[in-house]
């Protein structure tokens, strides 16, 4: 029987590991930019095709390469950053694996051409599916300029599984936008199938962040900064004005981006009862620890970091963010520091204290009020009479208010004590039901549920969840039949956009404007809000619109239908009576009637329960 296992040619190698490293045109970017930064670049172009899937290239004015370099920068493990495995553990440059280039001429069509600084001429070589097809001498500047043509041209399986341009485009400006927040040094200019989309100059840390994501967010940033022999932090935390559902949020250590959940929650921490429960603050917080004490091998993607002192770390960070608060008034302290403060000399010698005098009215009788109308016995006879008919729903509630001498309101917010009543009973009910009458009784239980009876028992609903079910259905058909209203506004509201999410908005601004929204580009990613949707009103406009942009790029959605799902459920969300709202019967009855009058109406669109009944059973089992 002869033998069955071989060894795989490179060119196949090469594709299986490319499929790990290179995932999507944004990939290709992400590498070929971080070995520019690697090579000393302080100036580099990005021009993309189509979203990277005709062509990606890069130029930067680094180092450069030889000859020889240029031709062996494409071979599997093939590196110039570490020579040994405990240069794994000393890291201080981008790459290290010596992957990113073998891999991505794996699966692309490459041109590379470069030079030395010290060289008269440059190589230019070509490579198609690992294969070189030529290498030649060629005039060119200092540096290297890299061509990715037909991304994916020999896999079309994973081409058939890219996004639309727009998808595309913002994860590469997201890849982008990492990278130039933590190399500030770096001037950057991205053009995309002929536009410029930015161009940045060198500038500080808070000055990229203001150039990226907008003037608004630079003012709403609070500086952090504090040194210690594991960790030096530096950077900015959000004010708690600033939180909303999504926001801006960066890790890095030693100059690279990283993602840590742990981390995440240190910071969260520092907010609590500072921010509703939910929303995010944006931050942007630079890790600077020894080499020797993370380590970056974990994923091809160099994204999870592994750090030795997790919770020491863990610990400081939740310290200098908090400090940052308190420095902002954002957070009560107490201040010891006595400099400047007025001197408060003491009581001389001999001073005397007096008492202050407490004068009590004793005759006065808090049973004896002038507005008071029944003696202690009448409140048998106002409850004997509410239960024998005598009084109806209405005079029970002037007369209770009289005794108690204030008003009694119809509707009364949620409490401890348990379930609220929201409406009193019509002429024909009973404090709690309907006697003999058909009338729908309902009750709000602490602003957040909504409990009626029902044949089978109690029907208890969740008001937003419930509202957002009803809502979703409507502004989704409004989407489609393009049949929204617009309220204008008085003031139109500013919105800026940064790039990755300045992509997104061509994707959703159709269905926009079909729910009733007019949104003006005035370049520069800056955008005026001049209508809404009539439903927004009171509403955080720019907080609806950039919540929709950021989960489209967070979920990568590409399909239109999928697209105009997330538009109707964020606008939902939005426009959904929030907890603990006090609402009225007939608001109550049209939720419930709405509600059981849809398809699949226990549950909500994000899969959450909006209702549930307690058999009467149940309710007999308690007792």
């Amino acid at each position: 029987m002869s033998d069955v296992i071989r060894l795989l040619p490179d060119s196949v190698a090469n594709q299986i590991a490319a499929g790990e490293v290179i995932q999507r045109p944004s990939s290709v970017v992400k590498e070929l930019v971080e070995n520019a930064i690697d090579a000393g670049a302080t100036t580099i172009n990005v021009v993309i095709t189509d979203a990277g899937k005709t062509c990606i290239q890069v130029i930067d004015n680094g180092k450069g390469m030889s000859l020889t370099d240029a031709r062996m920068a494409f071979e599997r493990h093939a590196t110039s950053k570490i020579r040994q495995a405990a240069d794994l553990f000393d890291l201080h440059t981008m790459g290290f694996r010596g992957e990113a280039l073998a891999s991505i001429a794996a699966v692309a069509q490459v041109e590379l051409r470069t030079r030395r600084e010290d060289d008269e001429v440059g190589t230019s070589l070509l490579i198609e599916g690992s294969q070189v097809k030529s290498q030649e001498p060629v005039s060119c500047p200092k540096g290297a300029n890299f061509i990715v043509r037909n991304l994916f041209f020999n896999v079309p399986a994973r081409r058939k599984f890219l996004k639309s341009d727009n998808t595309e485009l913002s994860n590469i400006l997201a890849e982008m936008e990492r990278i130039m927040l933590v190399n500030p040094s770096v001037s950057f200019t991205l053009r995309h199938n002929g536009n410029d989309l930015y161009s940045y100059l060198p500038s500080t840390m808070k000055k990229r962040v203001v150039d990226i994501f907008g003037r608004k967010m630079g003012q709403q940033l609070l500086p952090l900064s504090v040194d210690t022999q594991l960790v030096r932090l530096e950077g900015f935390v959000g004010t708690p004005e600033s939180s909303r559902k999504k926001a801006q949020q960066y890790f890095f250590v030693n100059n690279r981006y990283m993602r840590h959940p742990y981390f995440n929650k240190a910071v969260m921490e520092a907010y609590t009862k500072l921010i509703p429960v939910g929303e995010q603050v944006p931050y942007f917080i630079y890790f600077t620890v020894n080499p020797a004490d993370i380590d970056v091998n974990i994923h091809p993607t160099k994204t999870e970091i592994k750090f030795e002192n997790e919770h020491p770390i863990w610990q400081i960070l939740l310290s200098a963010v908090r400090e940052a608060l308190s420095r902002s008034s954002a957070i009560p302290s107490i201040d010891f520091d006595t400099d400047g403060m007025p001197d408060i000399p003491p009581m001389p010698n001999g001073g005397k204290l007096v008492m202050p005098k407490v004068s009590i009215n004793s005759g006065y009788d808090p049973f004896k009020h002038a507005t008071r109308q029944h003696g202690g016995d009448d409140w048998h006879t106002l409850y004997d009479g509410l239960n024998d008919g005598a009084l109806d729903g209405d005079s029970w509630d002037e007369d209770l208010s009289a005794d108690v001498g204030g008003t009694f309101p119809a509707n009364a917010a949620g409490g401890d004590g348990g379930m609220d009543i929201l409406s009193s009973a019509s002429n024909d009910d009973s404090l709690f039901g309907t006697a003999g009458g058909s009338t729908s009784q309902y009750y709000q239980y602490k602003g957040r549920y909504i409990i009626t009876s029902v044949a089978s028992g109690l029907l208890v609903i969740d008001q937003h969840r419930a509202h957002v079910r009803i809502l979703y259905d409507r502004f989704r058909k409004t989407i489609e039949s393009h049949t929204g209203n617009s309220q204008c506004l008085l003031f139109p509201e500013m919105m800026t956009l940064p790039p990755s999410e300045e992509a997104l908005l061509p994707m959703v601004q159709d269905d926009l404007q079909a729910l009733g929204f007019e949104i003006t580009s005035l370049g520069g990613g800056s955008y005026s809000i001049s209508a809404i949707p009539p439903e927004l009103k009171g509403a955080d406009y720019v907080k609806v619109v950039t919540g929709m942009l950021h989960t489209l790029a967070e979920g990568g959605k590409g399909a239109r239908d999928d697209i105009r799902l997330t538009v109707a459920l964020d606008m939902a969300r939005a426009s959904a009576i929030p907890y603990g709202q006090v609402l009225g019967v007939e608001e109550m009855d049209d939720i419930v009637a709405h509600l059981l009058s849809l398809p699949g109406q226990e549950m909500s669109p994000d899969g959450k329960r909006t209702m549930t009944i307690i058999k009467d059973d149940e309710l007999n089992k308690m007792f």
